[in-house]
């Protein structure tokens, strides 16, 4: 059974400096000492013991007789605060240094606490500097993207101290905020804004403070909306474009956004906006109102652009941002493979959880044609097409759902056969058709333009070796998640999708910088696009059972996990979040999981489900 991603755990320490909780009007005050050898030991320096996400921690200031070791604990246990301004951990610093130290514009999250060593000074033997070090789990950068860490890459990082006037005090601080997974968790929580990939509006995960920033003062909603301003992550970016002038930003002193009893969001911005034309400031509003909704989980009917002077610039309604949006089309059906081979086509509705309609066979030249055996699937998102591999792995066609006929030919033919045929294939939001050969002898990735014309190779880079065995292109049609096996294990990636541009900068659609989508799980067996540019993904931590969670597009695990879904080995998932999750199940054939409710078995003895898409 899926939970709820857990923090990391450390092993609970008698702390050295004091840390104080406020829930509330209530106080919750933690004391205790430790003393620590002066030299080589290496000492942990744990994370927050689980403490709630809405529980306030505040940083104790320093001892007026306290010892180098106490300063560098004391400095590291407040970098974990809620002080406006971190006006506690400055403390520990020399006043330069407190001056210049400016750890917001980036994050280091380490895997637990950090360990420090003491460090004879080499030129100054009187003046003890510590090295502080830890495992690194991710970075976030100056524009609050997230980007996990692979392999074994150590933080590490050298504390300098200074006495004046008979304190000490650091130096030389750590040039980013460093945060423990745990503390990363109590501290920052993910959030979407929204860029246009030609007409279609794309998710950009970042992170943003759960509380108002100690830098800027600013709360998540406005933290949120600045970033969304200063533009798309660097990853993101090639593919995506913002519709806000550059320079754009929310007016001089703005550090609340809220919305109104009429559930309309005001947005001030500076004179850089002031004279957009009426289409531009709509797709500025549209991008606005899909980041806020997206963010609080409010009702938000419409988005107002305010001009520097205060006047309304523009404004957007929700039924208006969803056409400027251009989300694609909420599936009618969902569709599998039976036990015969043969496509079926499912219309499960979540209000009538205990009646619903049969498995029909999916129309067109598969209805009724039991001579040709169906191995996978995928429908297009207008349900007019499906691309399916036969049986056997070897061979690709496409036919038409709305029309009878006979079974065309193969647009593509595979060079390998099962256990190494066609990889299940995928629908683009451009109407293109993606299948990957993992053929040992020759891997290949392809593309057919609007799955009719002649299979291009696609260039991926970083593949390092491995070879495609699943993929899923994201419905807004600027990623694609990939199922990377290298030996016996498998791995989820995801690549950014770059195509031809009219500048003639790039001369063929290609997958660029891979990214580990999955870096908390030892294998992954499948997966699947949700809602909100998140991914379902079935697969295994080190050690631990088969499980499916959702996970960011960055590599970063959000919410829960799937209940009872140790036995699945294939998920599908809709963007529409009405729409309920499909499963293929060891044990049951074809599942679902209806809103609120435990599993439940649609027919026995299916396999392959898939959504449009």
């Amino acid at each position: 059974m899926g939970a709820e991603p857990g923090r990391s755990r450390s092993p609970r320490r008698t702390p050295r400096a004091v840390r104080g909780f406020a829930l509330g009007a209530a106080g919750l005050l933690l004391a205790g000492c430790a003393s620590m050898p002066d030299h080589g030991e290496v000492r942990p320096v744990e994370a927050s013991q689980g403490v709630d996400s809405q529980v306030r921690v505040f940083g104790v200031p320093p001892a007026d007789k306290a010892s180098p070791q106490e300063i560098v604990d004391g400095f590291l246990e407040a970098m974990t605060s809620d002080d406006p301004q971190l006006q506690t951990a400055r403390k520990y610093l020399t006043e330069e240094a407190a001056k210049n130290w400016k750890p917001g514009a980036a994050v280091t999250v380490l895997s637990a606490g950090l360990d420090r060593f003491s460090v004879q000074g080499e030129k100054e033997p009187a003046a003890p500097r510590f090295k502080v070090a830890g495992k690194m789990l991710a970075t976030v950068d100056e524009r609050s993207a997230y980007q996990p860490e692979t392999g074994d890459r150590r933080y590490e990082e050298f504390l300098q101290l200074v006495q004046k006037d008979g304190k000490w005090r650091i130096a030389t601080p750590p040039s980013s905020l460093v945060l423990s997974e745990s503390d990363f968790q109590r501290i920052y929580m993910p959030v979407n804004k929204y860029y246009f990939a030609g007409a279609t509006l794309v998710a950009d995960p970042v992170y943003v403070r759960q509380r108002s920033d100690p830098d800027s003062r600013m709360d998540p909603t406005t933290q949120t909306v600045t970033s969304l301003l200063a533009g798309p992550s660097k990853w993101l970016g090639p593919v995506v474009t913002s519709s806000f002038p550059t320079g754009t930003q929310l007016r001089e002193g703005t550090k609340s956004l809220s919305i109104d009893g009429q559930n309309t969001l005001r947005v001030p911005l500076n004179k850089n906006a002031d004279d957009v034309e009426e289409r531009q400031c709509q797709r500025m509003a549209t991008q606005l109102l899909y980041t806020v909704k997206d963010l609080t989980g409010s009702r938000v009917d419409r988005v107002d652009i305010v001009r520097s002077d205060g006047t309304t610039r523009c404004q957007v309604s929700e039924v208006d941002a969803a056409v400027l949006a251009n989300r694609p089309l909420s599936p009618g059906h969902q569709y599998y493979v039976d036990a015969e081979n043969r496509l079926q086509r499912l219309n499960l509705d979540p209000n009538r959880e205990d009646e619903q309609e049969p498995p029909t066979p999916a129309p067109g030249p598969l209805s009724g044609n039991r001579a040709f055996k169906v191995g996978s699937a995928a429908v297009s998102y207008d349900e007019k097409r499906a691309a399916v591999v036969s049986e056997d792995g070897h061979g690709l066609y496409v036919v038409n759902l709305t029309t009878a006929g006979a079974m065309p030919q193969p647009l593509l033919t595979g060079k390998g056969a099962k256990p190494n045929g066609l990889a299940t294939p995928s629908w683009d939001a451009a109407g293109d058709l993606w299948v990957a050969d993992p053929d040992p002898q020759d891997p290949t990735l392809w593309r057919l333009p609007s799955g009719t014309g002649t299979a291009e190779r696609v260039e991926v880079s970083g593949l390092g070796g491995g070879r495609i065995t699943g993929l899923k292109a994201s419905p807004d049609g600027v990623r694609i998640a990939l199922l990377v096996q290298r030996e016996s294990r498998k791995y989820l990636y995801i690549g950014r999708i770059e195509r031809p541009d009219a500048k003639g900068d790039v001369s063929a659609v290609s997958v660029r910088e891979l990214r580990p989508a999955a870096p908390q799980m030892a294998d992954v067996t499948a997966m699947s696009w949700a809602p909100r540019g998140r991914l379902l993904v079935v697969g295994r931590e080190s050690g631990g059972v088969v499980q499916a969670r959702y996970l960011l597009a960055d590599g970063s695990m959000v919410g829960a996990g799937l209940p009872g879904a140790t036995g699945l080995v294939a998920v599908a998932a809709s963007e529409d979040e009405k729409k309920p999750v499909v499963a293929e199940s060891q044990e049951d054939g074809i599942v679902w999981l209806p809103p609120g409710a435990q599993w439940r078995t649609v027919v026995a003895g299916g396999r392959a489900p898939v959504y449009p898409g």
